[in-house]
């Protein structure tokens, strides 16, 4: 029997029809992808600095994950977590052992992970207060990004994000990123935990001090507060760590980390100190989708490549020599860069002007970034790009201010 002919349409043609229009989309349509670099429906070429939005972690389409994907497509992709999986079992042991002592749930998102541990946070402060609705307040800082659901948007004070989706999750205040005093002056008996970004993505690469993460750690130690990282964009190896706040010498009470955990398969995870752990019992949380067989062998594949290709001290050195060539910039361009902000493959351009046409101007010139808050480009490359293919991207970079000029 003869298959029926598939009428090809125009993809533009296609979104325009029938997506929604709720996303900035530039006019290209990727269809291809092979290590750092990825293709058009023209054929054309483009360094990939974007890696997804820090999910590509291993790049496009790295062997090995590959082969795990395929490998376990053939054996088996969902159970529900009503009963055990292998994969899930051992990917828990690798971040337990990554995070320290603890226990880890799966979903599916960042902003999943982060709802997991806003409920964390409510039922430690029943646990801290005795009593339900009592204890609720979370502190969060200004200009931060945790998710676009509801507890995600209440923790993210940007009109951009929040307008039109009032009234929001109660419960939630904010302080001045690295200021100690604005998150101490916050504090009272109602006040459960205080969560944070390592590093603030979406708000422009503006990463936590590490004297001021230790100052939270000694905050939430006296006053019995919940100490809970966003790792989503920031961790799984980004800036030469596992995770982010292991640079300042920390430990967190929990962590949610997301995007390159599945290098491209969705994957969330949120780990617990096996105090706080405890906290969720049969019925008090739960994912359909988290930690299936075939979202663990995505996973596992991963940290299988990080360890095999030692990628954490790739990204380390290399991301700090190249941060070092980046910051020439400043004073090559003055008039248009203004720093240079991030580590590891975790990079921030800020410039003196608007992001969005410098990244329209990077991309035809075969350079894909992401936009940030504060005026500042992203600069995501995964974690196997080579210093060459480092090197080509700042080359591009000063080709683009170079024209300004």
């Amino acid at each position: 029997m003869s298959q029926p002919s598939i009428v090809r349409t125009n993809t533009a043609e296609l979104y325009d029809a029938y997506v929604m229009k709720n996303y900035g989309r530039a006019a290209l349509t990727l269809v291809r992808g092979e290590g750092v670099s990825v293709w058009d429906d023209t054929g054309r070429e483009y360094l990939d600095f974007t890696s997804g939005i820090a999910v590509a972690a291993l790049g496009h389409c790295h062997p090995a994950w590959v082969a795990a994907i395929r490998r376990q497509a053939g054996e088996l992709i969902h159970i529900s977590n009503l009963f055990r999986n292998p994969n899930q079992g051992e990917l828990a042991r690798r971040l337990v052992r990554q995070a320290g002592p603890g226990r880890v749930f799966f979903c599916n998102s960042g902003t999943e992970a982060n709802e997991g541990l806003i409920k964390l946070a409510r039922l430690h402060g029943i646990r801290k207060s005795g009593e339900e609705g009592r204890c609720i307040k979370i502190l969060c800082a200004k200009n931060a990004f945790h998710g676009r659901t509801f507890g995600g948007m209440s923790a993210t004070p940007q009109e951009k994000i929040q307008k039109g989706f009032r009234p929001l999750v109660p419960g939630f205040a904010f302080g001045e990123l690295n200021n100690l005093q604005s998150f101490s002056d916050l504090i009272d008996e109602q006040t459960a935990a205080i969560f944070i970004e390592t590093v603030q993505g979406e708000g422009g690469i503006v990463a936590c001090a590490d004297e001021f993460l230790l100052g939270l750690r000694q905050l939430c130690d006296r006053h019995n507060l919940l100490l809970m990282l966003d790792e989503v964009q920031c961790g799984i190896g980004r800036t030469g760590t596992f995770f982010a706040f292991q640079h300042a010498g920390i430990r967190a009470d929990a962590i949610g980390m997301a995007k390159g955990l599945g290098g491209g398969y969705p994957m969330g995870a949120v780990w617990a100190a096996e105090k706080n752990a405890e906290l969720f019992q049969p019925g008090s949380h739960g994912s359909t989708f988290g930690g299936t067989p075939l979202a663990c062998a995505a996973a596992l594949a991963v940290l299988d490549v990080m360890e095999k290709e030692d990628l954490l001290r790739k990204v380390g050195d290399n991301g700090k020599a190249w941060k070092a060539r980046l910051e020439k910039l400043c004073g090559e361009f003055p008039q248009q860069v203004k720093a240079i902000s991030g580590r590891g493959y975790m990079i921030g351009l800020i410039l003196h002007g608007e992001p969005l046409p410098f990244v329209a101007a990077l991309r035809d010139e075969g350079l894909l970034a992401v936009p940030a808050g504060g005026n500042t480009v992203r600069l995501l490359p995964p974690l196997i790009a080579t210093p060459d293919q480092l090197d080509r991207a700042t080359a591009v970079i000063r080709t683009v201010l170079g024209r300004k000029t």
